[in-house]
């Protein structure tokens, strides 16, 4: 004998958002998530950044892409003279920012061994 069964109860479509008080509700629940899982987000959001060291907007690319090769070569040899005083789990930590440091000059490098200097006009 099978037994009919009824047709189950038509669901109503319920958003969060349905009311002010459900939005409100919904909105503190995401703050209070991100507060506790993610506790820097809030800090990131209203970083502003300071303009007390600015680059001097009319530099040109060469002198900035120079300067900054410059500073890669001194940070790379920062860390390895670091490294030498450093126990090995954090050496290994040390040589591998070393690495990426070396990385990224060797990029700015190119830029600069690609890079045409334009040379005005010389008036005689």
């Amino acid at each position: 004998m099978i037994k009919p069964t009824p047709d189950p109860p038509a669901a109503e479509s319920t958003s969060p958002y349905e009311s002010l008080d459900s939005r409100k509700l919904h909105d503190a629940a995401e703050r209070a998530l991100d507060h506790y899982l993610k506790p820097f987000a809030a800090a990131v959001r209203f970083h502003n950044p300071s303009n007390m060291f600015q680059v001097a907007p009319d530099m040109d690319n060469e002198s900035l892409l120079v300067h900054a090769c410059e500073s890669l070569a001194q940070a790379s040899l920062m860390t390895s003279d670091i490294a030498k005083y450093i126990d090995i789990p954090q050496r290994r930590t040390i040589l591998a920012i070393q690495q990426i440091i070396m990385l990224a000059e060797l990029a700015v490098n190119r830029v600069l061994d690609n890079h045409e200097i334009s040379q005005s006009p010389t008036h005689n």
